[in-house]
């Protein structure tokens, strides 16, 4: 008797696995097809907007003496209407990607042409109904044009040789990459080590398998924080709250080390060519006369941020330096869930001497390391205890008006 029940219960178990399999499937599919419906009406939208600016620009010449003011105004009031996505970087990155992929490029068909050339007729209609139809036809014809999600055109149009983005462009496309591995195939220079390679085929397909680390689960593609910020929606762990919340702790923390550290600016912009970049802190460093730059990431160190800091250097060396100053200095901190890496940069300084000097008065790497990891783990207790005193509060209140 008691075989019989427990084979029976085996049988249940089994079934209830099989069903609970399925069900588990199924939510994840449709978690994946969600996040690639808003990904691609998205991506229509922001070459929609870049298309505008361009437009505006000049009748759509590729410079216009007030074209910077228009991305500056528009990120100002499109934020303050619809919330985070829309700086000023954003914009331009908009901008950019009509210009990557202009109409002629992405409309090779007679009825996409015929589509795309009544845009002007139907936006100056007096009506304002037939304009939201239009622009609801509009980004389900363009989403269609566009099969990879916005992170992915946003990664390629960080390669600047025309050849190579149409190449990573074509073989995530047929390799189904993920986000991960069409950044990790640029980062290894793929195109440059196929196009030297005798037997390109067999280079193909080995680059084509993914690591493991290229696997993005459901899970992330439905956060993917340009999904997040499109929806106007807010992560729970919310990766620019952190990265303020750990800018503004890691100033004060400087600034309480001793005297050296003098404040100079949050931040701060700077332009190099047609691109805007921010430099989160900015000090001076008054026993060695020079400027610290410093750049937070949230993630695991990489080559591109190393390559990145450089090049701010560089700018620094150029533009904010005084005469009679050093040369600056860089530290990349990047902080993951579960630890914090500490980076100098004192590969530009003109000698040794001058990097075993800047090394011995700057801060170890290992005690800034510490410190970042240390306010992560404050930042989010913090998250986790506030919702419980949230609700302890309502309760205590719920019992106070009894």
């Amino acid at each position: 008797m008691t075989k019989k029940i427990e084979a029976r219960t085996g049988e249940l178990d089994a079934r209830y696995e099989s069903i609970f399999g399925d069900v588990a499937e199924i939510i994840e599919a449709a978690r994946r097809s969600a996040a690639r419906s808003v990904n691609s009406i998205m991506t229509a939208a922001y070459w929609l907007i870049g298309r505008r600016v361009v437009e505006f620009e000049q009748s759509g010449k590729k410079r216009a003496k007030y074209g910077t003011a228009l991305v500056e105004k528009l990120s100002v009031d499109l934020t303050q209407r619809f919330g985070r996505g829309f700086s000023r970087q954003n914009i331009q990155q908009m901008r950019l990607f009509y210009l990557l992929y202009p109409v002629e490029r992405i409309c090779q068909t007679p009825s996409g042409r015929l589509e795309l050339a009544s845009r002007r007729e139907i936006r100056h209609t007096p009506s304002g109904k037939s304009r939201t139809l239009y622009a609801e036809s509009s980004l389900a014809g363009i989403a269609s044009r566009f099969p990879l999600p916005w992170s992915a055109y946003v990664r390629l149009l960080s390669v600047k040789d025309d050849n190579a983005r149409a190449f990573y462009e074509a073989e995530a496309l047929r390799g189904g990459w993920s986000v991960r591995q069409l950044d990790r195939q640029i980062n290894s220079q793929f195109y440059e080590r196929t196009a030297l390679a005798k037997n390109k085929m067999a280079m193909l397909k080995k680059g084509g398998k993914a690591l493991p680390q290229d696997i993005v689960t459901p899970e992330e593609e439905i956060k993917d924080p340009y999904v997040l910020e499109f929806l106007g929606l807010k992560d729970e762990y919310s990766e620019t709250d952190l990265e303020d919340a750990l800018i503004r702790h890691l100033e004060t923390f400087l600034l309480e080390l001793g005297g050296d550290f003098c404040f100079i600016g949050r931040q701060k912009r700077l332009r190099i060519g047609d691109e805007w970049f921010r430099v989160d802190l900015v000090f001076f460093h008054r026993k060695l006369r020079c400027l610290v730059i410093i750049d937070l990431k949230i993630g695991k160190f990489t080559h591109a941020d190393a390559g990145q800091m450089h090049l701010y250097l560089n700018y620094a060396r150029a533009h904010w330096v005084h005469e009679g100053e050093n040369p600056p200095v860089g530290l990349i901190l990047c902080a993951r869930k579960d630890e914090a890496v500490a980076r100098y940069a004192l590969e530009g300084l003109p000698n040794k001497v001058m990097a075993a000097e800047y090394r011995t008065a700057l801060p170890d790497e290992k005690t800034l390391a510490d410190e970042i990891r240390r306010t992560q783990e404050v930042l989010q207790e913090r998250k986790r205890i506030k919702p419980a005193l949230l609700l302890d509060w309502h309760r205590g209140k719920r019992h106070y008006t009894k």
